[in-house]
């Protein structure tokens, strides 16, 4: 399914405003200079009422106000409309349920409310059971039913996008889980249209990250709009809106036109297979090896891990570090150098197109990029933060020169991490990149881009 990118936002008419012509009243005939008592009563009602409208109708001017929502709400002047996502990632399936204000005036959408539940393994594991498959998708399932109202799932739109798992399996094994999880839509009593339940199109991913990032951050009717970098297990996705006109060209095969409701945006996007962390791990650690070989050696572990079991695409890995001539007894590093030769060995034959003028945008990075930095305390977990592309590549030399029983590739992601920044993207050492998890609260998904894409271009949602 190749959706049409009809990304309307509720939160481009921040600062509009409602103005008012004041009228003179006639001058009273009174002789006792005041207003009969109903008069005033009347007038005192006319004032209210015109205060009430200018609420009303102020709501929806900054959309984006909790309190002004909840005002309309209970003034009955929107309606409550639920949507659930299903994310089948490579290495965990996520269900984002979120609950949207509409107004009856203008018919925007404001995000509310949203639930979020994640399971592992990904879907992907299953392929050989797909029936298990399915009932891990059930018990999420069962997650966005407990959040949403029974009398509102006949009109609540439900999909399921597989990522990088599902497109790195056969298309026999895929297909076989894919219509498990079609069998169990088809008796949700959720609104499921035929093609609710499919492998996501990697363009698709990235444009409706990027929508995500920029709604939440409330940049989207602006000229400078946020680049959105997404690291997954199987992919990686780089979205931008190229500043420059002439630069479109450059890119004409992997631009699309994207409509955020005042304008229309050239969005540069690409999803590059085989570029997300666990796909790279498996690239670097089985170089040199043979095809069905599980017992593995690599330069880019510490030399003191031994046959740390390691799955990936359904396949029980035993990866061990790798003696070198750096490492002694008393001070067993790895060879950071080598490693990163090597990582940059498998890298940069990848990245096609090279996303030249990235490095000119304000840069949002999420997925793997956070939590690697948390993991490895670059960043506050909570507050999530801003660093530069030098601080990976320093984190990693610190990392890889320290034994660390307890997170045995956390040498090797960082690296990875910095070498994708810098010689695979492009990006200065200098560059500064914002770390996110959530913003104000929600989570950062395509969920909630492809959520808005559904309700907004679909007659039977949008009405």
């Amino acid at each position: 399914m190749k959706f049409d990118y009809v990304l309307l936002s509720s939160s481009d008419d921040k600062n509009a405003s409602v103005s008012t012509t004041r009228r003179k009243s006639p001058s009273s005939g009174n002789s006792g200079g005041g207003l009969p008592s109903g008069l005033k009563l009347s007038f005192l009602c006319l004032i209210v009422s015109v205060c009430l409208l200018l609420v009303v109708f102020g709501l929806y001017i900054d959309t984006t106000s909790p309190f002004l929502v909840q005002l309309a709400s209970k003034l009955g002047y929107n309606k409550n409309q639920y949507a659930v996502i299903i994310d089948a990632g490579s290495t965990g399936s996520r269900v984002l349920a979120y609950k949207f204000d509409r107004s009856f005036i203008d018919n925007k959408l404001v995000l509310s409310d949203e639930l979020f539940k994640e399971r592992k393994p990904g879907l992907s594991s299953f392929a050989d059971a797909p029936e298990k498959g399915a009932h891990s998708i059930k018990l999420l399932l069962d997650e966005a039913r407990a959040f949403i109202p029974k009398d509102k799932w006949s009109s609540t739109p439900l999909v399921l996008k597989a990522t990088a798992g599902l497109r790195l399996l056969p298309h026999s094994k895929a297909e076989n889980l894919l219509n498990a999880v079609r069998d169990l839509f088809t008796k949700s009593e959720f609104s499921v249209d035929m093609d609710a339940v499919e492998i996501m199109d990697g363009t698709d991913e990235g444009i409706f990250s990027w929508f995500t990032v920029n709604f939440l951050l409330g940049r989207l009717s602006k000229t400078n709009q946020a680049a959105a970098l997404d690291l997954g297990g199987g992919s990686t996705q780089v979205t931008f809106s190229p500043t420059d006109p002439e630069q479109v060209p450059v890119y004409e095969k992997y631009m699309h036109e994207v409509n955020t409701l005042n304008q229309k945006v050239n969005v540069f996007t690409h999803s590059y297979l085989g570029l997300g962390l666990m796909a790279a791990r498996h690239a670097v650690f089985t170089k040199g090896y043979a095809k069905d070989e599980t017992s593995l050696e690599s330069i880019c572990v510490n030399p003191i891990i031994s046959n740390r079991t390691w799955i990936y695409s359904n396949v029980e890995y035993k990866i061990s570090g790798k003696d070198h001539a750096k490492s002694t007894q008393e001070n067993p590093i790895v060879d950071f150098d080598a490693c990163l030769d090597l990582i940059k060995s498998k890298v940069m034959p990848l990245v096609k197109p090279k996303p030249f003028t990235l490095k000119e945008h304000t840069i949002a990075a999420f997925s793997y990029y956070f939590e690697r930095a948390t993991e490895s305390g670059l960043i506050d977990p909570f507050a999530g933060g801003e660093i530069t592309v030098e601080a990976y590549r320093k984190k990693a030399q610190a990392v890889c020169a320290i034994p660390n029983d307890e997170q045995p590739f956390m040498c090797f992601d960082l690296t990875y991490i910095s070498v994708l920044l810098h010689e695979g993207f492009g990006l200065g050492e200098g560059k500064k990149i914002k770390l996110y998890k959530k913003i104000d609260g929600h989570e950062i998904s395509w969920a909630l881009g492809c959520a808005y894409n559904v309700l907004m271009s679909d007659d039977k949602f949008n009405s």
